[in-house]
Parts: structure tokens; C-alpha cells; sequence
């Protein structure tokens, strides 16, 4: 694969009318050439000998559509020097995190979650989900500053806010009035925590009923350990089903899924699908926090994303946190959580790699129900650049990403540093 260059890069980025040439498309074609026009894709084909527009050479790497991230914590992550971790369980990160944000302010979230978003980008995201907790002790603060963060980054990337429940509501019923106020403030859906609630029942009972007087999507976190037993998914799909919100409801861990006996997973995997309910699995938190470290034989502790969805589930990976004491480590980077959720499940066909890659791109978006404009002729220029072969082979080498075009303008050039090699 030849290398990028630089040719006719001076004044092009942030121009919305551009020329790149040797372009891979995801059909195989190579040496093709894609022609932007006041932010719409104009022809795709053959190089020209055009001389009207700047032109870009990118060496022969892969167009995709840009990623979707379908479960992000803004609001906490880059915390971990706040946090030191002593125990790595839930329990610690819950803890600890809360303490935290009693003292965030909105200027601290903007400033943490635009580390996340440059990352993102960086990393090929132009679609992302995040949720920003409301409660007491954070009370509208995170919210003001992730609004103001998601319209300074609109250029770049799209970003949908989910008011988010976290240390519960039934004991924390003051919780309710945040909540109606972070709607009106412009959260864009809603989503709750049931196992931290003493009544998690009623919990989900309440996160619904918000969803429907909002008709807004719901968003929750469930069953996140590893003991089969007292599962909330039951209950979740009888409200969905009760409320009428199929298509609009997701879950976010379930690794108890993954202690499930085959059967009943597959009957609650296909009752989730019959319901409308999606599921987002989180590898990098997921298995950091589950299983005893005393045990050199724990289990990964996430659910069997790939097995859900040839069961019918619709299925996203997600980034989660970023260095916090729920996941002390991270880049916001897709590709590489594709690629390491691909490695735990053990996972190494070409149709593997295909399915996983759509967990962070056409799955992924179907659950937000934001879609990447196509790659195609009359359409928005919204894409990336890989420096990969095909999609599969992005994942498996976590590919890095050397170009990115938001809203028809060229946003990032960031080619391969030239290797020299001794003879």
C-alpha cells in the first residue's frame, strides 16, 4: 500500500470543495477518486485530469463511513487521578465517582469530554451517544456543560445526550424533577440504572414512564455481574412491550447473559428481538470489572455480542468510559474495542470480522437512529480514511484512521508518517 502524501494539502482542510485521488472503496475498486462540491460528493470514478479543484492523494487507503459510538460516559471520564483505585469492582467505581462529581462543575465536564471528542475523532467517530448523570450531586451541572460541548463539536461530530440515572431513583425521588428538567433543557433521551435501586421494578416503571411523556428513547444499564439469577431483562421487555417503546429501547452491559445456560440464552436473546430491544456491549469495562482476580481461570464477563445477534439482537461495542475507575484505560478509539472484543470472544473469520465491524458502524447507528449519509453520488461527503485494506483487515490491525470529512468538510489530513527503512 503506498504511503499518504501531502500533495495540495495547504488550504484544503476545512474547504468543503476537494478532490481525492487513489482511493480504496469497500467493493475492492482501487485507484479511484472522489470529487467534493460545496460539502456534496459530486462523482466518484476513475481519476480525471480536472485541475479546478484541490486535490488530496491518499495512497491507495480504504473509504468507510465515519463510526458510531453507541455508549459513551462524557460526563466522568479522565477522572482517574481523582480516583484512586484500590478494590477494581463496581461497587469502587460507583463509589468513587460519585464522590467525584459532587465537585464538577460545567466548565470541567466541557473540558474532559473534548479530550474524549478530539480522541473520537481522531479515532474515525463522527456519531456518538453519551450519557451525562443527573442527580443530586451533579445535579444539572454536567448536563449544562456536555449541551454546550455538543454544540461547539457539531462540526465534527454528532452527539446525542442521554439523561442518565446512576446510583438510582425510588431512594432518590428528587432525582424525578431533574430529570423533567434536563428534557426541557434538551437531553435527547433517558436512561436508568435498575440494579442500583432497592427497587428496580419500579425503577424501570418510572425511567418508561419519562420516555413516553417525552416520547424519547431509553436507554438502560442492566444485569452487570455474573450470577444468572434476578435478571431485569424480563421485566424490561414486558414493559417495552407495556409501553409500547419497541425499537426505542436498549441495554447497555447484560454480562449476565453471558452466565445464562445456552437455552435460556437463546429464549431471552430472541424474546429481546420480538421486543425491539437492543443491546450495547461494553469489552474494555465489562471485562476489567467482572470475575475475581483471585481466579488466573475468570471468565472475560461480557455478553456474547456476536452470538445475540445471529440470534436476532440488535447488537453495538461501545467505548463506555475512559480512564475512570470503571475502566482505567482507554482512547475512545472503536476500531481498537472492535478488535479486542473480537480477541475475548475468540472470534476470527472473514464473516466474524464483517459482522463485528458492523457492530461499530451500520449496527450501531441503527440503535441510535443516527445514519451515516451513504458514500454515493448526490449525498453529503461524511466519511474516513483507513489505512487498511477492507474493514475486516481495519479491525484486526486496529488501522489507524488518516482522514475524516464531516458535514462536507474536510476535517482532518493526517497522513502516514514516511518510514525509512535502511538499506
Amino acid at each position: 500500500m503506498k504511503r499518504f502524501t501531502q500533495r495540495g494539502l495547504m488550504g484544503v482542510v476545512g474547504q468543503s470543495t476537494f478532490i481525492i485521488d487513489n482511493l480504496r472503496l469497500a467493493d475492492g475498486r482501487q485507484g479511484m477518486s472522489l470529487s467534493v462540491s460545496n460539502g456534496v460528493i459530486v462523482a466518484i470514478g476513475e481519476q480525471t485530469a480536472q485541475l479546478s479543484s484541490p486535490r488530496l492523494d491518499a495512497g491507495g487507503v480504504l473509504i468507510l463511513p465515519g463510526l458510531t459510538d453507541a455508549h459513551v460516559h462524557l460526563d466522568k471520564a479522565m477522572i482517574l487521578g481523582r480516583c484512586p483505585l484500590c478494590e477494581g469492582t463496581l461497587a469502587e467505581a460507583v463509589r468513587l465517582t460519585a464522590q467525584a462529581k459532587r465537585s464538577f462543575t460545567a466548565e470541567d465536564v466541557e473540558a474532559r469530554g473534548a479530550q474524549v471528542l478530539e480522541l473520537a475523532v481522531r479515532a474515525g467517530t463522527q456519531r456518538m451517544r453519551s450519557f451525562v448523570e443527573v442527580d443530586p450531586r451533579a445535579g444539572l451541572r454536567s448536563l449544562e456543560g456536555l449541551l454546550r460541548l455538543k454544540r461547539r463539536w457539531s462540526g465534527l461530530i454528532d452527539v446525542q445526550l442521554c439523561a442518565f440515572v446512576q446510583e438510582g431513583l425510588t431512594n432518590e425521588p428528587e432525582t424525578i424533577d431533574l430529570l423533567h428538567e434536563a428534557m426541557r433543557m434538551g437531553a435527547d433521551l433517558i436512561g436508568g440504572c435498575p440494579y442500583t435501586d432497592p427497587d428496580p421494578v419500579a425503577h424501570v416503571e418510572l425511567i418508561f414512564g419519562l420516555a413516553r411523556r417525552y416520547n424519547v428513547d431509553v436507554d438502560f444499564h442492566a444485569d452487570f455481574d455474573l450470577d444468572p439469577g434476578n435478571s431485569i431483562l424480563p421485566e424490561i421487555i414486558r414493559q417495552t412491550e407495556a409501553f409500547g417503546l419497541g425499537g426505542r429501547v436498549t441495554v447497555g452491559h447484560a454480562t449476565k447473559l453471558a452466565a445464562f445456560d445456552p437455552d435460556e440464552r437463546e429464549r431471552m436473546a430472541r424474546s429481546m428481538a420480538e421486543a425491539g430491544i437492543a443491546l450495547v456491549v461494553l469489552p474494555a469495562t465489562d471485562a476489567f470489572l467482572n470475575g475475581s482476580r483471585d481466579n488466573p481461570m475468570r471468565p472475560r464477563g461480557i455478553a456474547p455480542a456476536a452470538q445475540m445477534k445471529r440470534f436476532g439482537v440488535d447488537v453495538a461495542l461501545a467505548t463506555n468510559n475512559v480512564q475512570n475507575p470503571f475502566t482505567p484505560y482507554g482512547d475512545a478509539s472503536l476500531l481498537r474495542m472492535a478488535g479486542l472484543y473480537a480477541n475475548l470472544d475468540q472470534l476470527s473469520t472473514a464473516a466474524d470480522m464483517h459482522s463485528v465491524f458492523e457492530m461499530v458502524s451500520t449496527d450501531a447507528e441503527k440503535i441510535t437512529g443516527m445514519l451515516a449519509p451513504p458514500i454515493a453520488v448526490g449525498a453529503k461527503a461524511e466519511f474516513i480514511l483507513v489505512a487498511a485494506e477492507t474493514a475486516e483487515d481495519a479491525i484486526r490491525r486496529n488501522a489507524p484512521v488518516v482522514a475524516a470529512v464531516k458535514r462536507g468538510v474536510l476535517r482532518l489530513w493526517a497522513p502516514l508518517a514516511p518510514l525509512i527503512i535502511p538499506d
